[in-house]
């Protein structure tokens, strides 16, 4: 898996339209989540695009997160966010500022407002996810 900062060597090479083709490819490379653990339970609420965000707790203390969207650019962003946290322990999801993490993407002026309102909500469910489980 590539790490957050390579993918940002990248992004910031890139002109708008082929950091969104970089989104989308993105969310194409995710681990398939299979469609029964799409439920009510697992919707992250307040984003345009339903966006669907599963934990599963590994052996060694770790979290692995099944993610999808019913949109490519959402589904792109949802794989970004995990770049952040995928596979670490609960409690550094826990303490890791992801918002921060994704700044230098400056995803506000590089998407509209409908494809960026639900970054904090998706935050938010990973936290307290990993604060369940820390």
């Amino acid at each position: 898996m590539t790490t957050l900062a390579d993918t940002y060597e990248e992004y910031e090479l890139l002109d708008a339209d082929d950091r969104y083709r970089l989104l989308i490819d993105l969310g194409r490379a995710l681990e398939p989540m299979p469609d029964p653990l799409k439920t009510d339970a697992t919707l992250v609420r307040g984003c345009s695009a339903a966006v669907w965000v599963y934990p599963v707790a590994k052996d060694d203390g770790s979290l692995h997160f099944l993610a999808d969207s019913n949109a490519a650019i959402t589904k792109g962003i949802i794989a970004l966010v995990l770049l952040a946290v995928q596979d670490r322990p609960a409690s550094e999801i826990r303490d890791t500022d992801i918002t921060e993490a994704l700044a230098p993407f400056d995803l506000k002026n590089q998407l509209s407002s409908n494809r960026t309102q639900g970054i904090p909500n998706m935050i938010a469910l990973i936290r307290a996810t990993a604060e369940r489980y820390a």
